[in-house]
Order: C-alpha cells, then structure tokens, then sequence
C-alpha cells in the first residue's frame, strides 16, 4: 500500500477507504484550526492530495465517493418521504 501526505506532512495510506482520508483531511484542515478554516482551505488540500495520487487511485475513490453519496443522497430522499407520510 502506498502513502501520501498533506500539506502538513500527515501521512494518507491509500488503500481505498474513502472515509480514513477523509477523517484525516478533517483532522489535519479542520481540527488543526480548530474550525477555522475556509472553502478553499479545504479545496486547497483535496487537490494536494488528489495531485499525488495516480489514475487508478484517483478512479478507486472516485467510485467510493459517487457510492457514499448515492447511499447519502437515497437516505435523504426516502427521510423527506417519511416525514411527508407521517403528516
């Protein structure tokens, strides 16, 4: 398994977990500044870190992430059907 850093020299393993990166980009962007962080902060180290990675690595958390956020998104719609059924 390879590894690549953020900026602040964090260590990211790549091994597919989508939400591992994601708890350390939290930590190094968030947490470190305790909060205080802005968009493009964030957008700043997801492209540092996306830079790093190669085609079959970047594809790896590409279809993670469209899998998280179809399960997200589902999620949402089938909240907002309940809540209009219970009314």
């Amino acid at each position: 398994m390879r590894t690549i850093s953020t900026t602040t020299g964090a260590a990211v393993p790549l091994d597919g977990d989508l939400l591992a990166l994601m708890e350390v980009l939290y930590k190094e962007v968030t947490a470190k500044r305790e909060l205080d962080r802005t968009f493009e902060d964030m957008m700043s180290e997801i492209t540092h870190v996306i830079g790093q990675m190669d085609d079959a690595e970047r594809r790896t958390y590409l279809v993670e992430s469209l899998f998280l956020n179809t399960v997200r998104y589902e999620n949402d719609k089938l909240e907002a059907y309940m809540k209009k059924i219970a009314k």
